[in-house]
């Protein structure tokens, strides 16, 4: 599973990210430009020690990362009528999301309509990015039947 940050600006929610990607085998993306230097210690510290086992790469652009094959690709975003427990995620879906502030672009969402998939939420705007991530994550896990989790043993 791929998890991508479209220009994330809030260092904690990439940490926290980075470790979830970290604890269930994801590969974590990130697109630049991003809202912080990658040394930061609030992103540091949300990850804990957890940074040795991720998988993470960092691409210049939409443009750059958009080059890979996206049929697999899911677009996690508010204002989509089908929800993410509706999505069929398969054996290895990409999970893009967008900054906390501004979402995903217009463009790549129009691009992917069918792929466009939101959280169901009761009067507010949107749910932490961090949250959110956590969310579809452990969904698609779950609909894989948590590969690799029956070796470790460990449940919160």
């Amino acid at each position: 599973m791929h998890v991508v940050l479209y220009q994330p600006e809030i260092p904690a929610n990439t940490g926290n990210i980075a470790r979830l990607c970290a604890v269930t085998d994801c590969h974590l993306h990130l697109i630049r430009p991003l809202g912080f230097f990658l040394d930061d210690r609030r992103m540091r510290r949300a990850g804990l020690d957890y940074w040795h086992q991720l998988r993470i790469t960092i691409h210049d652009s939409w443009e750059d990362f958009a080059g890979r094959d996206l049929s697999q690709a899911f677009f996690v975003e508010t204002g989509s009528s089908r929800r993410y427990t509706d999505a069929d995620f398969g054996p290895n879906p990409i999970l893009v999301l967008g900054s906390e502030t501004a979402g995903l672009p217009d463009s790549v969402l129009s691009a992917y309509p069918d792929r466009h998939i939101s959280l169901p939420m009761i009067g507010t705007r949107s749910l932490n990015l961090a949250n959110t991530a956590a969310i579809v994550v452990y969904e698609v896990w779950r609909q894989q039947g948590f590969p690799g989790a029956e070796t470790e043993r460990r449940m919160v």
